[in-house]
């Protein structure tokens, strides 16, 4: 009676066990959701294999090494080391943990938007492509290496023309990457049959099971935002649009939001989209403002904008109230001590919550305080959501993302799907 009451309540408030003895991570098995939020450095990447072996990268974040303050204490350092580029490491972490050991290939990849610690940057240093047709960093470096079957993200055309724009002198710099990202589409496209695609806002049928479809009838991949135009929670491609034709608000509200559901389980993310205005008070005009309410509940959502000042808005945590927040961290700005307020907060939601983050730099345990070692499980390392149970429990494990070996340094859990 006590062991079956014990095992209830484990289940019910997350039972944590840390490991402190490293070992490898056990292996995927059919059935099993995995989400990897790596941790290189320099931005965001996610490695997604779902319970039928269909895999899927989420950005591939890659600051470029010859801005000062990348190099600086304001920025993480690069994981494990600076012996390959961020792609590369990106690269050997898919070929480590692809499912039941083939050979690396994404059936998805897709940026959330075109801001450089999320699908990388140019610059001189970037060594090209096997033929020269484009250079290598963050996404196009990923993709040069490990073949992507659809290419997906917010597309050029909307709000504004962003073929159009990068034709005017004086923003030449500024769209080098995204040019070079437009000669591996093209190239890729060409050579290998990679299709590209604009994220459809609403959609369920865009991101689906490839392997065995048939076989999790209870998995779905909603997409929720792309370019402020935010699902409406009805018909399916239905959505408004928070942005006019040529009204661009920069990138972080044009972000792609998705919700993965595997039975009783969700995930969201959503990029940099933002909830909180200039001064910072709460902004019902804002991205996290129009998407709360169709996202609702779920167990597990990373940090928007990396959990910087701007987002995590009141509201938006209380709707969506999760068990688990995973921040993908590069920046000292990153959380934003009110950000971490809002999030912790049980007057916002009840009950517990887990916090763990890929890095948590020295400036902000300064001047934030004992807050981050009362908030976070973790605060170093790739955080892998595991779901299994038919969507209904997950594991959280901890690789340490200092070394080549990933091997496991912490676990927490079985948490139970809500």
């Amino acid at each position: 009676m006590r062991i079956s009451l014990l095992l209830a309540i484990c289940l019910v408030v997350g039972f944590t066990s840390n490991a402190q003895n490293k070992g490898p991570l056990p292996p995927w098995q059919k059935g099993f959701l995995d989400i990897h939020h790596i941790s290189t450095g320099r931005g965001n990447a996610a490695f997604l294999t779902f319970p039928d072996g269909t895999t899927m990268l989420v950005d591939a974040g890659d600051l470029s090494d010859t801005h000062p303050r990348t190099m600086s204490p304001r920025n993480t350092v690069r994981k494990p080391n600076d012996k390959r580029s961020p792609s590369e490491w990106i690269v050997d972490y898919i070929r480590q943990f692809m499912p039941d050991g083939k050979q690396p290939a994404l059936d998805y990849s897709m940026i959330t938007h075109f801001h450089d610690d999320h699908f990388g940057e140019w610059d001189e240093t970037r060594p090209m492509s096997a033929d020269g047709s484009y250079s290598l960093f963050g996404m196009t470096g990923v993709g040069e290496r490990v073949k992507i079957g659809t290419m997906i993200d917010r597309g050029f055309d909307f709000p504004i023309d962003l073929h159009r724009e990068s034709e005017d002198p004086s923003k030449s710099k500024d769209f080098q990457s995204l040019r070079e990202y437009w000669k591996f589409i093209d190239y890729q496209s060409k050579k290998n049959g990679m299709v590209h695609q604009k994220l459809k806002p609403g959609a369920k049928d865009q991101i689906v099971l490839k392997k065995e479809p048939t076989k999790y009838p209870n998995f779905v991949v909603r997409n929720i935002s792309v370019n402020g135009q935010v699902w409406t929670g009805y018909a399916d491609n239905d959505y408004v649009s928070l942005f006019n034709a040529g009204q661009y608000p920069g990138e972080n509200p044009l972000s792609t939001c998705i919700r993965i559901s595997y039975g009783a389980f969700d995930y969201f993310t959503g990029g940099d989209i933002s909830g909180m205005n200039n001064i910072g008070e709460s902004d019902a005009t804002s991205l996290e403002a129009h998407v709360a309410p169709v996202i609702g509940p779920v167990d597990v959502a990373t940090l928007n904008h990396h959990g910087n000042r701007d987002s995590q808005s009141p509201a938006y945590v209380r709707a969506l109230r999760p068990r688990v927040w995973v921040q993908q961290v590069w920046s000292s700005d990153h959380p934003g001590e009110e950000v971490l307020r809002r999030i912790t907060s049980e007057a916002l939601y009840p009950g517990a919550r887990d916090l763990f983050t890929t890095d948590m730099l020295e400036a902000n345990r300064l001047v934030i305080g004992d807050r981050i070692d009362q908030s976070y499980r973790s605060q170093h390392g790739h955080v892998v959501v595991r779901v299994y149970d038919n969507g209904a429990r997950y594991m959280i494990y901890v690789l340490d993302d200092l070394s080549e070996k990933r091997e496991v340094v912490a676990s927490y859990g079985p948490y139970q799907s809500r």
